[in-house]
C-alpha cells in the first residue's frame, strides 16, 4: 500500500488485468475460446450475490473474462448502476466488450485521487469483492470517453486468485 507521504503513480504504470466480455451463453463462449482458439480456460466462477458466472480465458499478455448473468435482474445495481451485464445484454443481445480492468497497487488511494480530480465511481463508490476474490470498483464511463473501467486491487505477494 502507498503511505501518506508517497506519490501515487499515474495509471499508465499499471497493467491491464483483463477485458470483460458479456456473453449470452457461457458454455458456447467457453467452447469457442477453448476448442476453436485453443486458449486455456478456467472453471466457471460464481461470485456470491452478484448474479453472474465468469470464465477466465488466458492469453500470453492478458486475460479475457467471459461474463454471463445467472439471474433475470442484477442484484448489484448499487455497484454498476445501469451498466450491469443484464442491462448490457438488453442493449446488445449478442454480447460484446463490457469493460477493461486495470490492476493497481493501492485501490483506495487511486480512488481518492480520482475523486479529487472529479472522477465518479459508480454506485456507492465502495469496493466490492470481484470474481477473482479481490476488491474492485468501476469508474463512471462518462468520464472515460464512454469506456467502463474497472480498477482492481493487486493481489498480495503469494496470494492466489480465481482465474490465475
Amino acid at each position: 500500500m502507498t503511505s501518506a507521504g508517497q506519490a501515487i503513480p499515474e495509471l499508465s504504470v499499471y497493467d491491464v488485468d483483463h477485458l470483460g466480455i458479456v456473453v449470452p451463453d457461457l458454455t458456447a463462449a467457453t467452447q469457442f475460446y477453448r476448442d476453436v482458439l485453443g486458449c486455456p480456460v478456467s472453471e466457471p466462477v460464481v461470485p456470491p450475490d452478484q448474479g453472474i458466472a465468469v470464465v477466465f480465458v488466458r492469453f500470453c499478455n492478458v486475460r479475457v473474462e467471459l461474463i454471463m448473468p445467472t439471474v433475470d435482474v442484477s442484484p448489484i445495481p448499487h455497484v454498476l448502476e445501469n451498466h450491469t451485464v443484464n442491462a448490457f445484454l438488453e442493449r446488445q443481445p449478442a454480447g460484446g466488450l463490457h469493460h477493461i480492468c486495470y490492476v493497481v497497487d493501492d485501490l483506495k488511494a487511486i480512488c481518492a485521487r480520482l475523486s479529487v480530480r472529479g472522477i465518479r465511481m459508480l454506485g456507492t463508490g465502495e469496493p466490492i469483492i470481484g470474481a477473482s476474490g479481490l476488491p474492485i470498483v468501476f469508474l463512471d464511463p462518462s468520464a472515460a470517453a464512454g469506456t467502463l473501467i474497472e480498477l482492481k486491487q493487486k493481489a498480495a505477494p503469494g496470494q492466489t486468485t480465481a482465474g490465475h
